[in-house]
């Protein structure tokens, strides 16, 4: 036996229904459409929903509350699990790669630490945002925080400070011209 002589098993196979080819073969006249009706036009496409004109199950439910499109979800890790990663680990930084590694964030997660538990290792943790709890306890731990997330439309925080000079450097030369 070799590939060049290999069939599927007795019986596996048998041929497709052949439809629209005359009376003769018993699958002619209305090609098992049945009698008018939209289905046994051509082009039918039935829309997602459609009940037969009877009133649909999504318009049927009540409706209420309000789904805000723009909302951004941050998965919560907290003190504890860092804690529990600088023990098991040995970790001194925390990053977004750190925590995909150990599995507890997924890939597409935004991170929010949360101040649960007790930290006591010296941790420099670098993710989206932070609760103002785990802010303290990480410097008190003598770690150092640094958030990444920056709101759409908005300017990272370097360059807003960084404006706010610039616009207070044209302030001052404007006044100095007005005692001029």
């Amino acid at each position: 036996m070799d590939l060049s002589n290999l069939k599927p098993a007795e019986g596996a196979t048998k041929q497709r229904k052949r439809i629209g080819r005359g009376q003769g073969s018993g699958k002619g006249g209305t090609s098992t459409r049945g009698h008018k009706g939209a289905k046994s036009r051509s082009g039918y496409s039935r829309k997602v929903g459609f009940e037969g004109g009877q009133m649909p199950l999504q318009k049927r439910v009540p409706k209420f509350g309000f789904t805000n499109r723009n909302r951004v979800e941050f998965k919560g890790v907290n003190l504890d699990t860092l804690q529990f990663l600088a023990d098991t680990k040995k970790v001194k930084a925390i990053t977004r790669e750190v925590l995909l590694d150990n599995g507890i964030i997924s890939r597409n997660d935004l991170v929010k630490i949360l101040g649960r538990g007790e930290l006591s290792a010296k941790l420099d943790v670098t993710v989206e945002q932070f609760s103002k709890s785990a802010i303290v306890a990480i410097e008190k731990a003598g770690g150092k925080v640094t958030a990444t997330y920056v709101k759409r439309g908005e300017k990272p925080a370097e360059a807003k400070t960084e404006t706010k000079k610039e616009a207070s450097k044209k302030d001052d030369s404007k006044e100095e011209k007005k005692e001029d």
